[in-house]
């Protein structure tokens, strides 16, 4: 198969093949360079139908929300990634996807939502407490922060869609979801698919992996099935409301296993880059702290805009620098138009909110951190979007941004988190989230409250 040419700049066989090995270390800086190079629409020289990357924000709400309808998620990239978490929400495609997420969409309402805020705080304090008990944060101790978040997150999560400390599998579902997300993405830059019957090292690696998965999500599971009925139901939690709807365990296993997966990931990488900016911008940390201060009460997992403007202000520029979802692909089901250009059914495209939210059209001084882009007029922009966006907008976005403010609220009133004297930031690591590379080790130091 030759690869469709439809008259789209990109770079060329040869370029891919020299640029092999950095695509695969390192494709966060790949998708800037062939962006700067060859401009909003770049085709790669892929055999069969054409593989664009799209860097435009009209084009990207395109393809995301107006003709959703025609582009799904039978690509590569979504292939991998539900070969450990199984056809979860994440990866499904519809009619399994429509199904599953009108099941699991109570479990995400606001009412819902507020009525948690107390497990995820005590999640909160409870990683916070454990995390730096050491005398030495009392001067100023380094701590990885993203181990702290990992921890928070998964507890988090755990508690507010299980209604399970999840402390008890942690160590294990952190080790076993951390080789996953490295895994999937692995597989998901394979050029070319390589057939199940190959038994590769990495599908070897992969299926050891969903097998531990598989062991801990039956334990989950089961333990719920025990303690049995509560009137008609097995809870509101997003477990008991799976439970409810009849289906097989294994498909249980596959969203629960998803959402394990994508929950705590993705807000364990966005709290340890919010850290490190506010560690950098002291000022700005400065005012989270005098903002949380005048607020009555613990903070709300939801509703918090117009009470901490700031505070979320800060959430989402973090997540504009270091979206969790850094790359996004879907598979035309009939011919379209795309940015001007027009494209046959098959044609792969792939949108990288790294890119859309570094334009400078949009963003001034886009590598700045500058959370008053989020204030007022500027709270709603183009391209922004870091949870995705259209028909498969993130189902747990609210509850990630809640879950953002909230850990700020227990951890900034009593912590100054500051950069390390031989400051410099780790690289951003594409996984299933964008992660620190090496972790996020930032100086912690215990405020001194007044008496």
């Amino acid at each position: 198969m030759q690869p469709t040419d439809i008259g789209v700049p990109g770079p060329s066989s040869l370029d891919m093949a020299r640029a092999f090995r950095s695509v695969r270390a390192d494709p966060l800086s790949f998708l800037v360079e062939v962006a700067e190079r060859h401009g909003d629409l770049v085709s790669f020289p892929v055999p069969g139908p054409p593989a664009l990357l799209v860097n435009d924000p009209d084009a990207a709400r395109h393809v995301l929300q107006t003709s959703a309808r025609h582009w799904g998620k039978q690509t590569v990239q979504y292939a991998a990634l539900a070969r450990v978490p199984g056809p979860g929400l994440l990866a499904s495609a519809e009619p399994t996807w429509i199904e599953h997420r009108r099941l699991a969409a109570p479990a995400f309402h606001h009412q819902r939502l507020e009525a948690v805020g107390d497990q995820v705080r005590a999640a909160a304090d409870g990683a916070i407490a454990a995390g730096l008990s050491r005398s030495s944060v009392q001067d100023g101790a380094v701590v990885d922060v993203a181990a702290l978040t990992h921890r928070i997150g998964l507890d988090a999560v755990g508690r507010a869609l299980f209604s399970a400390d999840l402390t008890g599998h942690a160590q294990e579902l952190l080790d076993a979801t951390s080789e996953a997300a490295e895994l999937v993405v692995r597989a998901g830059r394979a050029i070319l698919p390589i057939p199940d019957r190959v038994p590769t090292p990495l599908k070897v690696r992969l299926r050891a992996t969903r097998r531990r998965l598989d062991v801990i999500s039956a334990q989950i599971i089961a333990e719920r099935r025990v303690r049995g009925h509560s009137g008609d139901s097995y809870g509101d939690d997003l477990l008991g409301l799976l439970l409810d709807s009849g289906l097989r365990d294994d498909e249980i296993r596959d969203e629960l296993v998803t959402m394990v997966i994508a929950g705590h990931e993705t807000v364990a990488a966005a709290l340890a880059w919010t850290l490190m900016l506010l560690a950098e911008d002291q000022p700005a940390q400065d005012r989270v702290r005098t903002e949380l201060a005048s607020h009555p009460g613990p903070v709300p997992l939801v509703g918090h805009r117009d009470r901490l403007p700031w505070t979320r202000a800060v959430v989402d520029e973090a997540l504009r620098l270091y979206p969790p979802a850094w790359a996004l692909s879907r598979r035309s089901q009939q011919p379209d138009v795309v940015a001007g250009c027009e494209v046959p059914a098959g044609t792969l495209v792939i949108i990288s909110p790294w890119l859309l939210h570094r334009r400078t059209d949009t963003w001034p001084d886009p590598l700045a951190f500058r959370p008053e882009r989020f204030l007022g007029e500027g709270a709603v922009r183009s391209g922004y979007l870091p949870f995705g966006q259209g028909p498969r907008l993130c189902i747990g976005r609210e509850f990630a941004l809640g879950e953002m403010v909230l850990v700020l609220s227990r951890l900034l009133p009593s912590y100054r988190i500051d950069v390390t004297p031989d400051w410099s930031r780790p690289q951003a690591a594409a996984q299933v989230a964008v992660h620190p590379r090496g972790g996020m080790p930032l100086v912690v130091t215990r405020l001194r409250v007044p008496a």
